[in-house]
């Protein structure tokens, strides 16, 4: 798949996500990309990304929707770019078989451009936690607001 400019990449990736198969995702990273998903497992290279994102998409991501929302792109230069997108996820399995509840997510993405078009370099991801502003672990992960006390 051909990612044209920095700003399409978002959607490339929702698309590749829409197929159901992780290696559709993996061409869009470089061969020694970087991906950090949101609970901070860390995949280190196109395979990994791939393996990882083809057991999701098969198993608790199966019948799940990700659409873009905003967009923001910022270049670093002729050939490499920042890109962030808000995504809503929706239809996840929950481990029940329950479906739950929609996510919004922040995707940051650093891009270079390629002969085959924009490659991530690395991608971290990020749950929004409306209403939080950081973790607590005081024997359960917890997301606070220290504004509230």
């Amino acid at each position: 798949m051909t990612v044209a400019a920095p700003a399409d990449f978002p959607l490339a990736f929702a698309e590749a996500w829409h197929s159901r198969d992780g290696h559709r995702i993996g061409v869009l990273f470089a061969e020694d990309a970087d991906f950090v998903n949101v609970t901070g497992l860390w995949w280190r290279d196109r395979d990994a990304i791939s393996r990882a994102h083809d057991y999701a998409l098969n198993s608790f991501f199966a019948d799940s929707t990700l659409k873009p929302g905003v967009i923001r792109t910022r270049m670093l230069g002729p050939d490499h770019a920042s890109v962030q997108c808000r995504f809503t996820l929706t239809g996840q399995t929950a481990p029940d078989g329950s479906t739950a509840g929609p996510r919004q997510t922040i995707l940051s993405f650093t891009l270079q451009r390629t002969s085959e078009g924009w490659q991530a370099v690395a991608a971290q991801n990020t749950d929004v936690v409306p209403g939080k502003e950081t973790h607590l672990n005081d024997g359960t992960l917890t997301a606070v607001d220290y504004r509230d006390t």
